[in-house]
Formats: C-alpha cells, structure tokens, sequence
C-alpha cells in the first residue's frame, strides 16, 4: 500500500520544522551543487568571447581575408558559407570583395562555386572529428584570442546524377577509400597528382583521392598565395604572424588590429545527402524530433582526412557529419552547454597525454545523453552542475569500458583501438576530478582569466597592430572610420535577434552593404 509523503503541514506536526535545510550535495565529492552551478556561471563569463564593434570588424576582415584568398570571385555571390557561433546559427552570403581567389587561380583545382563551413572553436575544441596526436599546441592568450575551423571541399559532390565510388571494404567503420574510377576524364586529369594508382589484373587502372596528397597540395598552394601576398603587402590586410601544416590540417593565425585568429583550414570532399551506413541512425527516435526538419539534419556530410587507427593514411577518409551537427546544436540547452564547455576545459589538457580522448568524444557522449535524458529535464536552467557531473560520470563510464560510440554510426566505437593501459589511466585521472570537481572548476577558472589578461595586455602593447584600428584617426579616407561601428551598433539594437551581416569593399570601405535576414540596403 502507497503513503503519501507528508505534506508541509504535517511535517510540522511531526516536529520536523525544527530540522535544518541541508543544502544540496553532491553523492560523491560532497561538493554543494549550489557552489557547482556558480562556478560554472562564472567559468562562462570569462569563457565567452565579448565582441565589441572593433573587434567585429577585425573578425570580418580576418575572413574576407581567408575567404578572398581561397575562392574564385566572391562579387558574384556564387559561394556560400555556413557559418556556426554557439547558440548562434546563420547562412551566411559571401563577402564582397575585388580581389580574385589565388588558390583557386594557381591550378583551378578548387571548385568554382565552392560551399564552406566555418566552425567556432579550432580543431583542438573538438568542432569536428579529427586525429590530435600531429598538432602542435596553441594557446588561447599565448598563442591566439579567438580560433575557427574552416571545412574546404577539394571536391564537391552535389550532382545527384554524378556516380561516387565510396569504397569501405578496406576501412574499419566510419571511414572509407574514395574511387574517382567513374569521375569524367577532366577530373582525373585534375586530381591525378593527388591521388593513389592501382593497376587492376584486367589492366584497369582505379585512382583513388588521397588525403594525405590532397593536403599536401593545399598547403603547398596556400604557402604559394601567402608567400605572394606577403611581398607586396597593402594597407589594411591582416598580417600573417603563422602558417604551420599540421598532419592534413593547415593552421593560419592572423594578426588584425588587436586580435590574433587561429583559423584551421581542413581540406574535405562534401557530399549532398546521407549515407547509406547510417541509414539505421534515422529510423531512431532523436531529441531534435519535432524541433527541427529531418531535411536540415540530412542536408550533407563530408570526408575529412583522418584515418582510422590500422587504415592506410593515403588513401582512408573519415566520414564527418559537422553539417549536421550544427543544426543539432539549435536544440541543446543553454546550460548542458555551459556544462559541456566547462567540462572540456577540465579534460582538455588532464587527458591530453597519452592521447586517447579528444573533446569530439565529449561532444558525442553530449549527443547521446540528450537522446537519452527526457528535455524538459535537460532544459532545467539550474542544472548546470548536476549535468557537469553526469558528463564526467559518463566519459568515466566509456573508458572503464572502452566503449563511444559515434553518435551518427553507433556501430563504430571511437575507443576501440585503445590499449587497456591507457583507458585505466584515464579513468583514475577523471576519478580525480569527480572527488573534487569545484576544485577542478576553480583551476579552469583560473586558467582562463589568464588567457584573457595576456590577451589584454597583448592589446594594451599593441604587438599585433600591423593595421589601424577600424576606428583609429588615421586622416586616411580610404580607410574605415566609427561611422560603421556606430551604424552596427543602431543595426543590433534595432534589430534583435536577427541576423546581421556587413559586406566591405576592401578598395572601398566608405559604402558597406548590410543584410538583415535576407534583406540587404
């Protein structure tokens, strides 16, 4: 037979009244959740990036910069670019600008009307599923301010009718050979140099896109435009301070006015629509159901150049499902994301060594756990911490197990390859943090206020102003005065919650065009 639970009033009748509250704890540390959730709080107001108008400005150059040296000819609006910000999502419209692509013209390799995915966070925040263990190590403060990852497809496969050779026979799950044995001629003649031959018995001969090659390729022609670009220097472009191949991935940081960027330039093969080896991870139900279409989940993937642990580095790609996963992104709370993020900055540098975990595999388990755990609980806004403790719980989990599996191909377990060893260790460093999470917290903390004084005081010194400020006096008209800043800023206070875009003509950038939503003026 069921009891109710006493109400208030009879509680008080049982003398109960007298009883002190105790504050909620936590099981294990016996850290006050209360105390957990403020220490996430604060994390994230050191953690988020403030954009003023400057330092808008310098992010918009920082990209027309990258953007112009890539592509064909951005004034024809014949390039698009998909651009993510946490909790802020927009198709973005190319940035008009004069100067023709110089990658592009070195051996119209590129495709001419190209489609790019411009990530927040470089590829060390996990933004997409690649191997850590060839990059060097930068530093948010020391190194750069802010970072980005940018998706460039070599090849782009959006022709429904252009038949695609993805050969997975020789990969484990979740990567693959790419053949161009059914591409036109013109495209092999191409891509020949980039690619691995095979000669068949029958004397067919298959060619098979390299990604190791490919990326080589990239770097060498960015080397090339950059090196041209550095000979004759004009005023106002940003100056390149690092270009550094790291495995297939190109790091670039560039110095504009008073902000150094870190962008990661990653070569892919983009595809329009959805595999067939994760056609099972459809017919599930999902935690997005309902809030977004199926159709902006599905829209496309890529191969990016990572192989799988015994793969053949020449010629295996790794399936990536970033277009995806920004459109999931719209449906995860605020505060999961907070606890994510700080959770990532706890793990990123406790389990760097010996390399096993990667901040993907967290983003995963987030995935998971959002499939998992009912929404409205999930949205709860004073939950950060108890969702903090179940990340770190659940990453323990997986390694005590060696089990992750990749949320879009639950087939493939991301920690398969590791070595008994490895997982123990892991899991005795993350038991570390789980006895004494608010100290972990507070070291996070710390290590973040760190990174953005010596950013402050980088712009105190001026070190990386190798153009005016957008808002200096420089008694140059061709150069940009606050007018633009003070109009941005009428535009975002008139305008909240849309999207705002400005386009500058670097040989003009007296008249800029703005875009609210789809509407420009």
């Amino acid at each position: 037979m069921k009891m109710a639970a006493p109400t208030a009033s009879k509680a008080a009748s049982l003398g109960c009244n007298n009883k002190p509250a105790f504050p909620e704890l936590d099981f294990r540390s016996g850290a006050r959740v209360e105390e957990l959730n403020k220490l996430i709080q604060e994390f994230t107001k050191h953690d988020q990036r403030e954009y003023d108008d400057q330092r808008a400005l310098e992010i918009h150059t920082a990209k027309d910069f990258i953007f112009s040296m890539l592509d064909t000819d951005f004034s024809s609006m014949a390039s698009r670019i998909l651009v993510d910000h946490l909790h802020a999502y927009t198709w973005g419209l190319p940035y008009r600008v004069q100067r023709k692509g110089m990658v592009q013209k070195l051996d119209q390799k590129l495709p001419v009307a190209n489609e790019y995915l411009l990530l927040s966070g470089g590829v060390r925040e996990g933004v997409v599923d690649l191997d850590l263990d060839e990059l060097n190590v930068y530093a948010r403060g020391t190194d750069y301010d802010m970072d980005f990852t940018l998706l460039v497809p070599a090849l782009k496969l959006h022709d429904r009718n252009q038949p695609v050779t993805l050969d997975m026979r020789h990969s484990a799950l979740c990567h693959s050979w790419l053949s161009l044995r059914l591409f036109d001629e013109g495209t092999i003649t191409k891509w020949k140099d980039c690619c691995t031959i095979v000669d068949h018995i029958n004397g067919a001969t298959n060619y098979f896109f390299s990604p190791t090659k490919v990326a080589d390729w990239f770097y060498d022609s960015i080397s090339i435009v950059l090196s041209e670009i550095q000979k004759k220097p004009q005023r106002g472009m940003p100056k390149v301070e690092k270009v550094e191949k790291n495995g297939t991935i190109i790091s670039i940081i560039l110095g504009v006015g008073s902000s150094r960027m870190l962008y990661d330039i990653v070569p892919v093969v983009s595809f329009k629509g959805w595999p067939a080896v994760a056609q099972s991870w459809l017919m599930e139900n999902h935690f997005w159901d309902g809030k977004i279409t199926e159709e902006e989940v599905i829209s496309g993937f890529y191969l990016v150049p990572a192989c799988s642990y015994k793969g053949k580095k020449d010629n295996e790609w790794r399936l990536s499902f970033a277009r995806s996963e920004v459109q999931l992104k719209k449906c995860i709370s605020s505060s999961l994301m907070q606890a994510y993020q700080a959770c990532k900055a706890i793990i990123i540098k406790l389990l760097s060594r010996p390399k096993a975990i990667s901040p993907y595999h967290l983003r995963s388990m987030m995935l998971w756990a959002c499939d998992r755990l009912p929404a409205n609980y999930l949205a709860q806004e004073d939950y950060a911490a108890h969702f903090l403790l179940g990340l770190i719980d659940d990453l323990q989990h997986c390694l005590v197990n060696k089990m992750c599996p990749n949320y879009f191909i639950p087939q493939c377990n991301m920690l398969e390859h590791l070595s008994e060893e490895t997982v123990m260790l892991h899991a005795r460093k993350l038991s570390s943090v789980r006895s004494d999470p608010a100290e972990h917290l507070r070291t996070a903390i710390e290590h973040v206020k760190a990174a953005n004084r010596l950013t402050l005081e980088l712009q105190r010194r001026g070190s990386t102003t190798s153009i005016p400020s957008p808002q200096s006096d420089g008694g140059d008209p061709n150069q940009p005065d606050d007018r633009l800043a003070k109009k941005l800023q009428q535009l975002v206070t008139e305008n909240p919650g849309k999207s705002i875009s400005v386009f500058i003509n670097p040989d003009d950038v007296t008249r800029p065009h703005f875009r609210i939503d789809d509407k420009f003026f």
